[in-house]
């Protein structure tokens, strides 16, 4: 009787639990948010859907989107191509603005930037022809990339080639590039502060600084 008493508790429990995950499995892991006309997985996305690790989002020249996840929002500007990968972004190409208290991390080719501690961090990455521009906005960075580990402190800027192993033409293809008037390899001017990023980022990280303060359990320190 004991036996047949446990069989039954046992069935109850499964009865809830597999449900459970399974929903558990189907629930959404970020929110996409178009402005403009963007592209998810190569549809049109009307306003909002839901975004799953894998999912490719493409803005065009007079779009923008963000994507609001627990404790992050990245904002991906005009032009650009990026797959959402849960804790990180790969930026294909273009312009994306992270604002994090998860260190979420942005990968453009070899270089992989993320925040250098666990608290509220801002930054931006661009990649444009290969050239790889980074700017901390709030908090310190890491870079990681074939040349090794490096330290961007807050408020200072650089550039990083998206990969090392390229051939001798298309080194001197960028270092034409660079001596074009590429930007300096550290400094605090405006490397990533378009118009397009200074109007839609002002008012998306403000709204979005509020969204991941209600979301995240981490407390975050207001935007400045």
């Amino acid at each position: 009787m004991i036996r047949a008493l446990y069989l039954k508790i046992l069935s109850c429990m499964m009865v809830v639990i597999f449900p459970a995950a399974l929903f558990a499995t189907d629930q959404p892991a970020a929110m996409l948010y178009s402005h403009g006309t963007a592209l998810l997985n190569g549809g049109s996305i009307s306003r909002s859907s839901a975004i799953f690790s894998g999912d490719l989002v493409e803005t065009s020249v007079d779009s923008a989107a963000n994507i609001n996840a627990s404790g992050s929002i990245v904002l991906i500007l005009h032009e650009s191509l990026v797959k959402y990968q849960g804790n990180a972004v790969e930026l294909e190409h273009g312009d994306v603005a992270i604002s994090t208290s998860k260190a979420m991390a942005t990968r453009a080719g070899d270089v992989t930037v993320s925040p250098a501690a666990s608290v509220w961090t801002e930054f931006e990455v661009r990649d444009v022809d290969g050239t790889v521009q980074i700017a901390a906005r709030k908090g310190d960075l890491t870079i990681i990339d074939d040349n090794g580990t490096t330290t961007l402190a807050q408020g200072q800027e650089t550039t990083r080639d998206e990969t090392q192993s390229q051939s001798q033409d298309d080194a001197k293809k960028k270092k034409k590039r660079k001596a074009a008037g590429a930007a300096p390899a550290a400094g605090t001017g405006g490397l990533l502060s378009s118009p397009w990023t200074i109007g839609i980022s002002g008012g998306l990280i403000l709204g979005a600084t509020i969204w991941v303060f209600h979301q995240s359990p981490i407390p975050v320190s207001p935007v400045q």
